[in-house]
C-alpha cells in the first residue's frame, strides 16, 4: 500500500454554488422531467453554436444514435468515422445495421485525416471526431461530402466552444448536424447527457420523435381519439433527458466561456513550459481553428513508447491521474468479430502508442501544472 498526499485526475467537472442552486430550484418545482428547462437549455445550447434548433438526450451515445436515425442511416449503408474516438461514435451506425469504415489519423492532432478515407457506393455519412477539442478541417470533409454526395456530421463531444475558421462549432457552416457531449469531464456538466444541433426542421422533429418512443402528438396518421390521443410512429426510444440535469445544464453554460478561457491558458503554460523537452512531443493546434481543450494528449518519443504501460502505472502512483484516448475502435474484441483488420490504420496505432493524456481542466491552479510537469519529468527519465 501507498498513499498519494495529491491527485490531479485528467479531467472533471467544476460545480459551484450557482450551479446547486438551480438544481435544488427545479427540484421544489412541479416539473422534473418533461418540463421548461429542458426546452431553455436547447435553445440556449442553440444560440450559443448559432444553430436554429437543438435537441438534448440523456447521454452523448443517444444523442449519436438520434442523429444517425434522423439521418436515415440504416441497413446497407456506410458510416465513415474515425478510430481514435470512444466506441459510441460507430457504435451508433450498428445500432441501426449500417456498416462502419474508418479512415486514419494526422499524427501531429489525432484528428481523422480527410485524405485517408475511402468513400464508396454505400458511404451515406461521413462522421469525424473534433478529437481533444481541436476541429477537424471541415472544409475539406465538406468538399469530399459534396462530391460524394454523402452527409457530413459532426462528432463534437470534445469541442462545445471549439472554433473553426473563426466560427463555434455547432454553427454548422458545412455539417447538418453536430453532437456535444455532457458529461462529467466535458467543459460542461448535465451529469451524464448529451445534445444534438440542427439547422434543419425535419431533423430536429425527427430527433424529437426518436428521443421519446417514436410518439407524437403532431402530425397524425389517424383521427385523433380524444385529446389524450398520441400515436407511436416510428420506433423510438426513452432518451429523454431531465429538467434536473438541465437545470444544471442551463447554470453551466453561462460560464463556458470561462471556463474554455481557463482551459486555453493552461494549454498555452503545458506548451511553453513542455517545448523541445526530451520525453515527449505534444500535438499541435492548427491556424485556423481554435481548440476547446477538452484533452491535452502528450505524445512519448520513440524511445519511451515501449515503457508505455510502466509509465502509466507510475504517472498515477505519484499523483497524476493520465488516462489514454483512445484504443483504436476496430482492435476491440466485438470490431475484430466483425471482420476488421487489426492494424487497419497504422498512424491511429502508432499515436495511441505514444498517446497520454494528463490533467487538464479550468480549476488546475500553477503550482497544480508545475506539480504535473515534476512528475512527468521524474517518472519518463526513469526509463531514460
Amino acid at each position: 500500500m501507498f498513499f498519494i498526499s495529491k491527485f490531479l485526475p485528467y479531467g472533471k467537472q467544476t460545480i459551484d454554488d450557482e450551479d446547486i442552486e438551480e438544481v435544488v430550484k427545479t427540484l421544489k418545482s412541479p416539473l422534473i422531467t418533461q418540463g421548461p428547462k429542458i426546452e431553455e437549455f436547447e435553445k440556449d445550447i442553440a444560440k450559443y453554436c448559432g444553430a436554429k434548433f437543438a435537441v438534448a438526450f440523456n447521454s452523448g451515445t443517444s444523442a449519436l444514435h438520434g442523429a444517425y436515425f434522423a439521418l436515415g442511416i440504416g441497413k446497407g449503408d456506410e458510416v465513415i468515422t474515425s478510430p481514435n474516438t470512444f466506441v459510441a461514435t460507430s457504435n451508433a451506425a450498428l445500432y441501426l445495421g449500417a456498416d462502419v469504415n474508418f479512415g486514419d489519423v494526422e499524427i501531429e492532432t489525432g484528428n481523422l485525416d480527410a485524405s485517408k478515407i475511402k468513400v464508396s457506393d454505400k458511404t451515406k455519412l461521413i462522421s469525424p471526431v473534433h478529437y481533444s477539442g481541436q476541429p477537424v478541417d471541415l472544409k475539406e470533409f465538406s468538399e469530399i461530402a459534396e462530391d460524394n454526395d454523402v452527409k457530413l456530421f459532426e462528432d463534437g463531444a470534445h469541442a462545445l466552444g471549439a472554433k473553426y475558421d473563426g466560427k463555434k462549432i455547432g454553427s454548422l457552416t458545412y455539417s447538418e448536424m453536430a453532437m456535444f457531449s455532457f458529461h462529467p469531464v466535458k467543459h460542461i456538466t448535465t451529469g451524464e447527457g448529451g445534445i444534438i444541433v440542427t439547422n434543419d426542421e425535419e431533423y430536429f422533429e425527427r430527433l424529437q420523435l426518436f428521443r421519446s418512443h417514436g410518439i407524437t402528438k403532431n402530425n397524425l396518421v389517424n383521427e385523433p381519439h380524444g385529446d389524450w390521443y398520441y400515436e407511436m410512429q416510428e420506433l423510438g426510444f426513452n432518451y429523454r433527458i431531465t429538467d434536473i440535469q438541465c437545470a444544471l445544464g442551463v447554470s453551466q453554460l453561462k460560464k463556458l466561456d470561462s471556463f474554455i478561457k481557463s482551459r486555453r491558458k493552461v494549454a498555452k503554460i503545458y506548451d511553453e513550459i513542455f517545448e523541445d523537452n526530451p520525453y515527449f512531443d505534444v500535438t499541435i493546434e492548427k491556424e485556423d481553428r481554435e481548440s476547446a481543450y477538452h484533452l491535452y494528449p502528450i505524445l512519448l518519443k520513440d524511445k519511451f513508447v515501449n515503457n508505455k504501460k510502466e509509465i502509466f502505472t507510475k504517472l498515477r502512483q505519484e499523483g497524476i491521474g493520465v488516462q489514454v484516448h483512445y484504443i483504436p475502435v476496430y482492435k476491440q474484441p466485438y470490431y475484430q468479430k466483425l471482420g476488421f483488420n487489426n492494424s487497419l490504420c497504422p498512424i491511429c496505432e502508432e499515436f495511441y502508442k505514444k498517446e497520454i493524456s494528463i490533467p487538464m481542466y479550468p480549476t488546475l491552479t500553477d503550482e497544480d501544472i508545475e506539480f504535473v510537469k515534476e512528475k512527468l519529468f521524474k517518472v519518463i527519465s526513469e526509463f531514460d
